[in-house]
C-alpha cells in the first residue's frame, strides 16, 4: 500500500490553517491520502503569558521566538528519532538491539521528518523543490513570526532530521504561514493520488522531468462557449489536429516564457530547441547566440 503522507504544521495562529479542510487538500484529508496535523505554538510555553518571544541578543528592533516552546513543540511532534533504531539500554537485549540498529536506522532515515522553516533568507522554493517534497513521508513546518525564530532551534534539529530554510519570493511577509499554504498548495498536489488527473502535472507551468512544459510557463487555456464578447477561441484548438495543437501550446508557453520570464528564457539554451523554438523566442523579443542554441 502506498505511504501516507504527514503533515504537522506548528503555529501561533492555528486558525490560519482553515484553508487546508477545503478543494483537493481537503478532499485528500478526507480520503486519507495525506494527514494534517496543526499544532498550537503557546501549548509549550509554560509562563503565565504564554510568552514564544523575547527581545534579541545584541539589541535591534523586533523580537525573536524563543527556543524553548520550539524545541519542546519539535520534540512533541516529530519525537526522539533516536529511540527508533532500539539501540539503548543495558540489558541483554541491548547487544541484539545494537546488532539491527544500522538496518533500522537506515530505513528510519528514509521515513524520517523535513522540518521546513519559511523564512526570506531560504532558498528559493520552486517546482523542483515542491516535486521532492512531495516524495517525504513526512513533512514538519514551523511558522516564523516577529524578527524569527532563534537559529539554535534549526542547529539543534539538524542532528535528527533534514532541516529546509525556503523562501517563496524576494519579499517579507508578516509570518511563515501564508509561506507554508503556498507551499502546501504546490507540494500536496504531486503527491500520488491527490489530484484526479495526474497526466495534468506533466502541462502545468515549469513542467517536470523532460515534459512539454519544462522550463517554461504555460500558455493561455480556452473553454467553451467557441465565441464570448466577441472573442474567439484559437481555430487550431477546434481542428481536432493533436499534432498542431501541440506545437501551438509550445510556442504560446516559449511566447510567455520569453515576455513574462526573461530569466526562465536564458536557461533554455540548456534545453534542445528546435529552428521553430527559436524563431517564436525571438518574435517575442528574445534572440539566442548561435552557440547557445542546441540541436
Amino acid at each position: 500500500m502506498p505511504t501516507q503522507t504527514a503533515i504537522d504544521i506548528i503555529t501561533i495562529f492555528p486558525e490560519y490553517f482553515a484553508p487546508l479542510g477545503l478543494s483537493l487538500i481537503g478532499k485528500a484529508v478526507q480520503r486519507g491520502d495525506i494527514v494534517v496535523r496543526v499544532h498550537d505554538l503557546r501549548s509549550w510555553a509554560y509562563d503565565a503569558h504564554r510568552t514564544v518571544d523575547d527581545a534579541p541578543f545584541g539589541g535591534g528592533p523586533g523580537m525573536v521566538m524563543k527556543p524553548e516552546p520550539w524545541g519542546a513543540a519539535l520534540d512533541a511532534v516529530v519525537g526522539d528519532l533516536a529511540r527508533a533504531t532500539g539501540n539503548s539500554g543495558t540489558e541483554p537485549a541491548a547487544a541484539a538491539r545494537a546488532e539491527r540498529a544500522p538496518r533500522a536506522a537506515e530505513d528510519h532515515a528514509s521515513r524520517a521528518p523535513v522540518l521546513i522553516v519559511p523564512t526570506p533568507a531560504g532558498a528559493l522554493f520552486d517546482q523542483a523543490m515542491a516535486a521532492e517534497l512531495a516524495r517525504a513521508d513526512h513533512l514538519v513546518f514551523a511558522c516564523g513570526r516577529y524578527e524569527g525564530i532563534d537559529a539554535r532551534v534549526t542547529e539543534h534539529a539538524q542532528h535528527r532530521m533534514a532541516v529546509r530554510e525556503v523562501s517563496i519570493g524576494d519579499y517579507v511577509l508578516g509570518g511563515g504561514e501564508p509561506a507554508v499554504l503556498v507551499m502546501l498548495e504546490a507540494i500536496c498536489r504531486l503527491i500520488p493520488g491527490v489530484l484526479g488527473n495526474a497526466s495534468s502535472v506533466a502541462d502545468d507551468s515549469f513542467g517536470a522531468g523532460s515534459g512539454p512544459m519544462h522550463g517554461l510557463v504555460e500558455g493561455p487555456v480556452y473553454t467553451r462557449p467557441r465565441t464570448w464578447r466577441g472573442l474567439e477561441v484559437p481555430a487550431v484548438l477546434l481542428s481536432g489536429d493533436h499534432a498542431s495543437i501541440a506545437r501551438w501550446r509550445r510556442d504560446q508557453a516559449l511566447g510567455r516564457t520569453a515576455r513574462n520570464r526573461p530569466d526562465l528564457a536564458a536557461q533554455l539554451a540548456h534545453h534542445d530547441l528546435d529552428e521553430r523554438d527559436v524563431a517564436v523566442l525571438a518574435q517575442s523579443g528574445f534572440a539566442f547566440t548561435g552557440d547557445d542554441v542546441a540541436h
